[in-house]
């Protein structure tokens, strides 16, 4: 297996809603790889967050990788719009519909790279016949919805085993939920690749104090890489 270099995806949720493109920038020279957008409809998970007019607003401030976690239902109406906004990952679960295959399908088709999310409670039976359709599987650590929730430590046992289900496919494994430098090293050893960190990221800092989100990326990162 070649070596595994851990990414921090700093979720926007947890940063100045009136201010997404200098926060982006901000923690993007703060040592971000990649920036995650998490979108929710209120009906798939009980909040309500952006839509492609916000993610099309704020593709010029990345420069970065723009991950997009459509929390939705249904998905497949709106993976074209999301893609024209600036997407380079979609990312569906799921839970979400019927038709998961076709949903993979149409990302890759409008251009994106397909990541796949699975709820806490969601095996990893399903995964078996998708694994070839995906460049990302987003494992949920938290029920989705809300930001700064407890890690669910069950979760780290399904990442193990997905891991081993990947084999040398270049499909990379996202964490989403309650991750800090506690929690880190334990999914990176696990085998993921990318921890989505919102509160514990962006907390303590600002547009015009940021090195508090360097120190907290540093920190995150320094407790996942020696777990590797």
């Amino acid at each position: 297996m070649p070596e595994r270099s851990i990414k921090i995806a700093p979720s926007i949720l947890s940063a100045d809603f009136a201010n997404f493109g200098q926060e982006i920038r901000a923690v993007e020279a703060q040592g971000a790889d990649w920036i995650h957008v998490d979108v929710m409809d209120g009906h798939f998970v009980p909040n309500l967050t952006f839509g492609p007019p916000l993610v099309k607003a704020i593709r010029p401030h990345i420069s970065t990788v723009m991950d997009v976690h459509l929390m939705i239902a249904p998905v497949d109406p709106y993976i074209d719009a999301f893609a024209e906004a600036g997407s380079d990952i979609i990312t569906a679960h799921l839970e979400a519909g019927p038709h998961i295959h076709r949903t993979l399908q149409a990302i890759r088709a409008a251009g994106c790279k397909a990541g796949l999310a699975l709820n806490p409670g969601t095996g990893l039976a399903d995964m078996a016949y998708l694994l070839d359709m995906v460049d990302l599987v987003c494992v949920m650590a938290v029920n989705p919805g809300f930001g700064g929730q407890k890690f669910i430590h069950s979760q780290v046992d399904k990442v193990r085993r997905l891991r081993e289900m990947i084999g040398d496919r270049p499909i990379q494994i996202e964490i989403d939920g309650g991750i800090t430098p506690d929690t880190a090293p334990l999914m990176a050893a696990a085998g993921a690749d990318v921890l989505v960190a919102g509160s514990a990221v962006f907390k303590g800092g600002s547009v015009a104090d940021p090195a508090p989100y360097g120190e907290n990326i540093r920190r995150i990162r320094e407790a996942a890489d020696a777990a590797l």
